[in-house]
């Protein structure tokens, strides 16, 4: 029995689409209201399932759901005001756990738990960002260089913030890092193989690779982009979050100071999600990776870009959760616990959204040309 939370939500329902695409189950499906999980079951015809009204905030009823499972897959929310609570209680009931979302504060939990000397698995980290946005690196650095020096990344799109997207951001000014920290450092790159705080500054009415018209971006180096630089061995790199609409990053520019002066983080989560719905307005919604990578491929210097779209990050998070599921009730990862880029194989990953169906695409570029030889949809 897998267990899905958060199952009628964007990411969940996403997730439970691919569980039952892929033959894994029997399903049982978890969230706060009823109707909406019956709908989502009703979506998968034939399929062993059942449904179950939880809410992750009540232990006795986290309980009761995990009982019975053999891996639960967590796409409930928010991350930061739930942390380990939903692995803690799979792996109590004896199952493995799956969390698309989950940082270094839950890693830490678990890990001084004596979580690796269980014989399960926990999986954190298992969606779009984070998760891709380290497994699309080192598939670029596998597949295409010898040795790997810089990373540039941009991401960012307009689409729908969810209220638990929009509470994780307010959490994550003051939580999500290691030790206590905050998630990240805005403003901070990787230079020469450490940290520099101010490296960069933010820019407005930008122009960047692969994003259409003009934009702005938001330097942000995350707890997760340290870990890649530190796999990858990589000498610099800049991590540019981009916002195309002027709603959101007219907002986010505010954040800061708001969360310092104590401002109410469900009154600002609300204006996140309107400022995101007007960017939207009159618009199709979109998501975008792109990564340019320079390093040597037979000794020569070699510049490599691949960039990833996707009509929407929530279901891509929820495919990325159900691909680790897969991997974890298969047996491919040891138990203990990981961060999903570091378990995960980047190439059966990208061959994985190949065969998924979602709207997705990826290509790679030299330079600012497009190389349609090597385009295709994912």
């Amino acid at each position: 029995m897998i267990g899905v939370l958060g199952a009628s939500g964007s990411v969940g329902q996403g997730a439970v689409a691919h569980l039952h695409r892929l033959g894994v189950g029997p399903l049982r499906l978890g969230a706060r209201s009823g109707d909406p999980l019956r709908r989502v079951a009703a979506g998968l015809p034939g399929a062993a399932v059942e449904t179950v009204q939880v809410d992750v905030r009540d232990p006795a009823a986290l309980a009761g759901f995990c009982a019975g499972t053999s891996l639960v897959v967590n796409c409930a929310g928010p991350t930061y005001e739930l942390k380990e609570t939903v692995a803690a209680a799979a792996l109590a009931a004896g199952a493995h756990c799956v969390d698309v979302a989950g940082d270094d504060p839950v890693h830490e939990a678990l890990t001084g738990a004596g979580v690796p000397d269980s014989g399960r698995t926990v999986v954190l980290s298992a969606g779009t960002l984070p998760g891709l946005s380290s497994l699309l690196p080192r598939w670029l650095a596998a597949t295409e260089f010898d040795d790997v020096h810089t990373l540039t990344a941009w991401v960012g799109g307009v689409e729908h913030c969810s209220p638990v997207v929009a509470v994780d951001m307010m959490l994550s000014l003051r939580s999500g890092g290691a030790a206590g920290a905050a998630y990240g450092e805005a403003n901070a790159a990787w230079r020469g193989g450490a940290v520099r705080s101010r490296a960069l500054r933010p820019a407005e009415d930008a122009t960047v690779p692969q994003f259409a018209g003009s934009v702005a971006v938001q330097p942000f180096l995350s707890a997760e982009t340290r870990r890649l630089a530190r796999t990858l061995r990589l000498r610099d790199v800049d991590w540019l979050n981009v916002y195309p609409g002027p709603q959101v990053r007219t907002l986010l520019a505010a954040l800061p100071a708001a969360a310092s002066v104590g401002a109410d983080e469900a009154a600002l989560g609300r204006r996140m999600i309107r400022a995101a719905d007007l960017d939207l307005a009159g618009r199709s919604p979109y998501y975008q990776m792109v990564f340019t990578m320079g390093g040597t491929r037979g000794g020569v210097p070699v510049e490599r870009t691949a960039v990833l779209r996707v009509d929407s990050s929530y279901r891509l998070t929820g495919l990325v959760g159900a691909l680790a599921a897969v991997a974890v009730f298969g047996g491919d990862v040891a138990p203990g616990v990981h961060f999903a880029a570091d378990v995960l194989d980047p190439a059966a990953t990208v061959t994985a959204l190949r065969a998924s169906g979602e709207s997705l695409a990826v290509r790679l570029v030299d330079g600012d040309t497009a190389d349609d030889t090597e385009e295709g949809t994912l």
